[in-house]
């Protein structure tokens, strides 16, 4: 199994696409790369701890290749947009691709080269190793799923893709 931690605004959503996505055998949504341990939801909403919301992606490499899993990832985010996607507004609600194998950064560089070739904006996806990741609170965790009139920023035709890539 491989990892990768991907940022792509309020987590309840972006959860819930990788977890529909074939090859995906885990996720869970919490808290990356900031300046403090522990964080909860309400410090990372209004403190200023420099966290991203994050969803940690387990997946079989065998089935969904790196390059294929952030082809999906980009479909879901504006990656042009500092500090906002859909209607959320705030660093910890940037895009970003943290990893924790350093062989992956060529590819996802690669992929990053590519995604630019198609944006006349530059691409704000930050990418960076991994350095810290704190999971968000129980109730965060599947939050579409226990609310499935839950807000989301990504539209309910992408879930449907998700499940058919």
């Amino acid at each position: 199994m491989s990892t990768i931690y991907l940022a792509g605004g309020c987590f309840w959503g972006t959860e819930k696409y990788f977890s529909l996505i074939k090859g995906v055998t885990k996720t869970s949504v919490g808290y990356a790369n900031g300046n403090t341990d522990n964080p909860t939801y309400e410090e990372v909403k209004h403190c200023n701890t420099g966290h991203a919301e994050t969803v940690e992606v387990v997946y079989d490499s065998a089935v969904l290749p790196l390059e294929k899993l952030l082809l999906l990832y980009y479909d879901v985010i504006n990656p042009t947009s500092v500090n906002k996607q859909g209607g959320d507004i705030g660093s910890q609600y940037r895009t970003g691709i943290y990893y924790t194998t350093p062989e992956d950064l060529p590819v996802i560089q690669a992929s990053i080269a590519e995604l630019a070739k198609k944006y006349t904006l530059p691409i704000v996806v930050e990418v960076l190793p991994l350095t810290k990741y704190f999971p968000a609170e129980e109730y965060h965790q599947e939050y579409l799923n226990k609310n499935p009139n839950g807000y989301c920023h990504i539209g309910r035709d992408k879930f449907a893709k998700a499940k058919e890539a």
